[in-house]
């Protein structure tokens, strides 16, 4: 059996032009389906995006409960290229999750920045109940 870390090799090398990310998972989830492999998808797709990140084409992914304006998209954008200065190509890919309640996720191969209100109540959270200790 192929392990992982090389089939994210060979993915990502061969799909460096690929700007499409939901098209690119549905490929890698047909691969993994025949394979029998189903299960690895999310980590292989980590795998894939750091590989890819690593040669200069950095995707991010914006998650938030509706369509993201203009200059939301502008400002992630501008983030990106500040933390990425020296990449070939920049691709900020959306998604809608009504889980979100406010503000917004921003997924990159192997981190994540969490904006939501979420997060800001639960760290409030943690951070109150710290004190009382």
């Amino acid at each position: 059996m192929i392990s992982r870390p090389e089939i994210a090799h060979v993915i990502a090398e061969r799909t460096m032009h690929v700007t499409d990310l939901p098209a690119l998972q549905m490929a890698i989830a047909g691969f993994l389906m025949e394979q029998n492999r189903v299960d690895e998808l999310d980590s292989l797709m980590r795998d894939v995006m750091r590989y890819r990140a690593s040669h200069g084409y950095v995707e991010a992914t914006v998650v938030s409960a509706y369509p993201i304006n203009a200059d939301v998209r502008s400002e992630v954008m501008k983030a990106m290229k500040k933390e990425f200065p020296g990449a070939k190509s920049y691709v900020l890919n959306e998604k809608t999750d009504e889980s979100v309640v406010g503000g917004i996720r921003i997924e990159f191969a192997g981190e994540e920045l969490d904006l939501t209100v979420k997060a800001k109540l639960n760290t409030f959270k943690r951070l109150t109940l710290s004190r009382k200790d």
